[in-house]
């Protein structure tokens, strides 16, 4: 096993209810991203009508949508799917800075595990290398989901 990636054994998300919020913004990366963790949790044996995928604008709103999710559908787990590629000013780290306080705030405040599934790449060759093929970063995070959400439940 290559020591960068993580194995799931055994992932069983019948009856769980799994949110997926994604920002529209790198559409070509996130939308992928998106495709992946639903195929995920569905390998996993959650419900397609168990499974509810909120649309946002971008990055820094999967931390909004994501609290929606929580308190308005009652989820399980949700995964927050984004993308941020460096540019030429600081936008990229505030952004990036903000987003992740905001998913571990998140993970500490409520009950609902929430999977970071926001990628923070230098380029958009990187950015897609983790977002398409067997690299593709979202079926793995559609697994971290049903874990998480498995482990609240035990």
């Amino acid at each position: 096993m290559n020591k960068k990636s993580v194995s799931f054994e055994n992932v069983d998300g019948s009856g769980l209810i799994i949110g997926v919020v994604v920002a529209r913004w790198n559409s070509d990366v996130t939308a992928p991203l998106r495709d992946a963790c639903v195929k995920a949790l569905q390998d996993a044996g959650v419900a397609e009508s168990d499974i509810i995928v909120q649309s946002v604008p971008g990055a820094y709103e999967v931390v909004s949508g994501s609290k929606h999710l929580i308190d308005q559908h009652k989820v399980d787990a949700v995964v927050a799917i984004g993308c941020l590629i460096k540019g030429e000013t600081m936008h990229f780290e505030y952004i990036a800075d903000a987003v992740s306080h905001g998913i571990m705030t998140l993970n500490t405040a409520s009950t609902v595990p929430v999977i970071f599934g926001v990628l923070t790449c230098l380029t958009e060759e990187q950015a897609t290398s983790r977002s398409t093929g067997e690299h593709n970063h979202g079926y793995a995070w559609g697994q971290s989901a049903v874990e998480m959400a498995s482990l609240k439940k035990k």
